[in-house]
């Protein structure tokens, strides 16, 4: 049996002859119907009754075709994931990120996917969510890492891989930092505390109580500035925002030197930097899932598509926080 005559076999069946199988197929029909009769004699079966106004399949030819289309089918299939995986091997990704991404190991992600793809052209952008989001639409991006916001546009669409929280951050020594010493996440020891090491605090407070403190956050219209304005708002008070930064590390650096507290998210708080105290809030405000989003209307090459699948495996494989 070979996949001509299987070929030919499914053309016949689809146009209803062998006159107008033999035309789509660009051979002669002489030619089909010897394959025909190959196939049938191999087969030991009449595939089609014919008569001179028709031909139609018999109850061996309709169990055949089931069985035939569905394997083309499967060889479209296995044509199409080969096709892909070239494209992987010398296609191009440009991915954004933010700063903040809820504890999801980008790097280590990223060096894992490179090392499954060498061939493929990876960079990198870091900014905000809305600069980034900005990159989608005008195509500088294919794919970006960051907070999934409620108000995200339809034309995107996002897969959730990792959560965030929101905490307060104050320098130390500060008035609202009623402490005790820890190293970062990951790195507790005993002994003096070290340069970066920052302050948790022994029990949650209420936003209310920093509502004459100035403030550290980034600029107007970004997400962290809105959740800042709505957790205010919901403790009675407008906050003072006399310094905008345009990152969660200048903010942390802004706010160890003593300029003012800030709402910030609890991985970039607990990363080794400058030392803050962590002031967990009674009513924290929720801080939006980190997903990797992209364009709905964009179609995604192979390339950024194999990109996308390793981040949310990645993300999947974690062991659960907490």
């Amino acid at each position: 049996m070979e996949l001509r005559q299987l070929t030919y076999f499914e053309a016949v069946a689809r146009c209803g002859g062998f006159t107008r199988a033999a035309e789509q197929l660009h051979v002669a029909q002489s030619a089909v119907s010897a394959q025909i009769r190959l196939l049938e004699a191999e087969l030991g079966a009449e595939l089609f009754t014919r008569t001179t106004r028709r031909v139609t399949l018999t109850e061996a030819g309709e169990l055949l075709l089931h069985r035939v289309r569905r394997a083309f089918g499967e060889l479209d299939g296995a044509r199409a994931d080969l096709e892909d995986l070239a494209a992987v091997l010398t296609g191009r990704v440009t991915l954004g990120a933010t700063a903040v991404l809820g504890g999801f190991d980008l790097p280590g992600a990223l060096a894992g996917f490179n090392r499954r793809y060498p061939g493929v052209a990876l960079s990198l952008r870091t900014g905000l969510i809305a600069d980034l989001l900005t990159r989608l639409d005008d195509g500088t991006a294919d794919l970006v890492v960051g907070p999934v916001h409620a108000d995200l546009p339809s034309r995107f669409s996002a897969r959730t891989i990792a959560h965030e929280s929101v905490v307060l951050i104050v320098p130390p020594g500060h008035r609202l930092a009623r402490t005790r010493a820890t190293a970062p996440a990951g790195k507790r020891r005993a002994g003096p505390r070290p340069l970066d090491a920052n302050l948790t605090h022994e029990r949650p407070i209420d936003l209310g109580e920093a509502r004459d403190e100035p403030f550290v956050c980034l600029p107007a219209g970004s997400g962290l500035r809105a959740i800042l304005d709505e957790a205010a708002r919901a403790a009675g008070f407008t906050a003072w925002v006399p310094f905008e930064s345009h990152s969660a590390a200048s903010i942390r650096e802004l706010v160890s030197a003593g300029l003012g507290v800030a709402l910030l998210a609890g991985t970039a708080a607990e990363t080794p930097g400058p030392p803050v105290a962590v002031v967990p809030l009674a009513d924290a405000p929720a801080h939006p899932a980190i997903g990797v989003i992209h364009h709905r209307d964009r179609r995604l090459g192979a390339a950024t598509r194999a990109c996308r699948r390793h981040l949310i495996d990645i993300a999947a494989s974690r062991p659960p926080t907490g």
